[in-house]
């Protein structure tokens, strides 16, 4: 299952921001510049709340994001997976948790190992 690619990127760079990882985050907006994402939108992201600027499917995506990458905080809150089955087919919402906890994974490897130095990554 493949998602759009510019909410794929949304995905990675919302749970990286959460997530702190500074790499994945240099990686991730790069890549969804290169896929056509926009500046306005990418510097939004981490107040996408609060701005006009994303889809309800993309809204849904990013808070149920949010919900799996902060589980320990609120375990997945009925609202956060009612608004994701309501945008997205059940197939769609299984390659979205793997979407999440892969980048999650990558992290925390990110984080934990200082792997790869921050700006580094090239598209």
């Amino acid at each position: 299952m493949e998602f759009d690619p510019r909410l794929r990127e949304l995905v990675r760079v919302r749970a990286s921001q959460i997530n702190g990882c500074a790499y994945c985050i240099d990686m991730h907006t790069k890549d969804a510049r290169a896929i056509g994402e926009t500046d306005q939108r990418l510097y939004a992201l981490a107040a996408w709340r609060e701005t006009p600027f994303f889809t309800e499917r993309e809204r849904a995506a990013l808070a149920f994001c949010e919900s799996v990458t902060l589980l320990a905080a609120d375990h997945v809150p009925q609202s956060a997976y009612e608004a994701v089955a309501a945008e997205f087919s059940e197939e769609e919402v299984a390659a979205l948790v793997s979407l999440i906890v892969t980048i999650n994974a990558w992290n925390a490897i990110g984080v934990s190992t200082r792997a790869w130095q921050p700006g580094s990554y090239q598209p």
